[in-house]
């Protein structure tokens, strides 16, 4: 298994991650759900007119947790904006419950992909796993 699956596998199994970003000084982090990997990346979904959008346009740094069963995850790098149809449109078919709120031609529905990301698993029972993706 490649480990950009692994990393999604993980996020999905844990059903909920928390994205955390950076607004001025201020850290902020918020829940979300769909993880997606499309032409071997990692990506996630937002609205363009959620303050997350603007915090990532301004500094795209970030980091996403989860735990599930005995582990977490901590994914940090930098989330990109693909804002071609086809990237929307893959997340969107595995993710059919937010086609009720968006399109992948609208003009709200976003998708960010991590580069140069930074993953450690850790728990209390193993050493913290590390790799890059």
């Amino acid at each position: 298994m490649e480990k950009v699956e692994q990393v999604e596998e993980f996020l999905k199994e844990a059903g909920i991650y928390y994205l955390a970003t950076v607004d001025g000084d201020q850290p902020r982090v918020r829940p979300f759900g769909a993880v997606h990997i499309f032409e071997g990346k990692l990506y996630i979904q937002t609205s363009k007119y959620k303050n997350v959008s603007r915090q990532l346009h301004e500094n795209p740094k970030a980091e996403v947790c989860a735990y599930h069963g005995n582990e977490w995850i901590r994914i940090s790098g930098e989330l990109v904006e693909d804002d071609r149809v086809e990237a929307k449109q893959s997340l969107l078919d595995e993710y059919t419950s937010l086609q009720n709120l968006y399109s992948a031609d609208d003009d709200k529905t976003e998708v960010f992909y991590f580069r140069n990301a930074a993953v450690v698993i850790s728990s209390f029972e193993h050493d913290p796993i590390r790799f890059r993706f």
